[in-house]
Formats: structure tokens, C-alpha cells, sequence
């Protein structure tokens, strides 16, 4: 299978909250998108990893994902070693998508940022053919690059280097989100902690987002990106 992008997130449910409008329009026009997330959010305070691993499958049904993975990389472990590039490497080379997109280089959460890093670098190595994978059946992978490679911004707020405009599929995206229910517009926490993201408000503040990096594309939503590579190479 060779899809056109490939979106990566820390834990189940980043993408569905920095990129979802993205991938859900681009869905729409055609395009063969996939989702992985480096880990199953096992330490988060809320929920479970089978939980949040069932509520990933329901928002990928949701934004129409050719497919979703999940590598099963150590929560709050996401150190930049080889033990944890080895599995991307591997997802990239069978997958060989055209464009990534990846957590954001600077935000709140720490692993956001390790994932990043990871990422840059397993991305890169995964052009080098003397770092030798194997796919399922055994065989040796080719060597593969994306052409290109693009962040997503998370919670801290980072100048774009554009702006997708997301105004058809925002409702996507919003439905996506809350296919997480164990992790977002909590009202009532239950028996489990609440936090910063279970508070109503905090969607308040993605709607928020959308909106202010809508108005400075010059759309209604927008969802915003910052290239690994400057100047952005095209062709077309």
C-alpha cells in the first residue's frame, strides 16, 4: 500500500486535535491518507489503552483513514534511539507516503516534542538503504524518504507557514475529537482525575484556535503548518 500522507502522533487523539480538518479534506479530494500514533497513551490519567485504542479506531472511521497503526512505543519514554526509530522506519518504508506531517517542534507536553525529534531523525534514516528493515513477510524493505515534512501545531501557539483552510470539514474534525470521550468535555470527571484537556474549556479553546488560524488564512477554520524544510520545495 503507498499512501499520499502519513500523520504521526504521540498518543491517540494529537492528530485528531492539530490535523484532522486536514486529513478529512483531503480524503474528500482523493487523496490516501494514514494515522500513526507512536504509542497507546498508557499513561495517561484518563482512560485505558485498549479504551483509547477503540476510540482511535472510531475517529478514523469518522475522517475515512485508509488506515491507522499503532507502533506501541513506551509512553513518556519517546527517546531519540534507535530502538524507537526502528518501528517508524519501518511504517514509512511500507507505507512510502509522499507527505508527513508531525507533532509540533516546541509545546506543553514534553512528549510532543521527544516525538518530534524522533520522528525528524527516523524520517531521515529512513532514505539511508545500510539501515536494513524487514517488512512482515520477511522481506528486506527499500530505502524510502517523504518528499515532504510538515508540523502540526499542538498547544502552544507557533507562527505557520501556512494556513490549510479547514471550513467544510471542521465538523469532521469536531466529531473526530469526540470520539475521545475518555480524554475531553468531561463535565463530571467520575472516579478518574480531571485534567487539563478533560475541561470543557480546553475544546472551547481548539474551536478557538480553528477559528483565529481560519482568520489569518482568510478562511472560516483553518488548521496551521510549519515546514521542516525551508524554503518549501514544489513542483506543483
Amino acid at each position: 500500500m503507498k499512501s499520499d500522507l502519513m500523520a504521526f502522533g504521540a498518543h491517540p487523539d494529537d492528530t485528531e486535535l492539530a490535523c484532522s480538518g486536514t486529513l478529512a479534506s483531503l480524503i474528500q479530494k482523493g487523496s490516501v491518507v494514514v494515522v500513526a500514533d507512536l504509542t497507546r497513551g498508557e499513561m495517561g490519567s484518563r482512560g485505558t489503552p485498549e479504551l483509547r485504542l477503540q476510540e482511535a479506531e472510531e475517529a478514523a472511521g469518522i475522517l475515512g483513514l485508509a488506515k491507522r497503526v499503532n507502533l506501541g512505543l513506551p509512553d513518556t519514554r519517546l527517546m531519540n534511539i534507535r530502538e524507537n526509530q526502528l518501528p517508524i522506519i519501518e511504517t514509512v518504508r511500507s507505507l512510502r507516503p509522499h507527505v508527513c506531517l508531525i507533532p509540533a517542534p516546541a509545546d506543553r507536553h514534553p512528549d510532543h516534542v521527544h516525538a518530534s525529534t524522533l520522528l525528524l531523525d527516523a524520517l531521515f534514516y529512513s532514505g539511508l538503504a545500510k539501515i536494513e528493515t524487514q517488512d512482515p513477510e520477511g522481506q528486506i524493505q527499500e530505502p524510502y524518504r517523504p518528499v515532504h515534512i510538515l508540523h502540526y501545531i499542538q498547544d502552544d501557539f507557533l507562527q505557520p507557514d501556512f494556513v490549510y483552510d479547514i471550513s467544510d470539514t471542521f465538523h469532521l474534525k469536531e466529531k473526530a475529537i469526540a470520539a475521545f470521550a475518555s480524554q475531553f468535555n468531561v463535565a463530571d470527571p467520575g472516579d478518574e482525575p480531571a485534567t487539563y484537556i478533560s475541561d470543557p474549556a480546553f475544546i472551547e479553546s481548539v474551536r478557538a484556535r480553528a477559528r483565529l488560524l481560519g482568520h489569518m488564512g482568510g478562511y472560516t477554520y483553518g488548521e496551521g503548518f510549519i515546514s521542516a524544510k525551508k524554503p518549501v520545495p514544489l513542483s506543483s
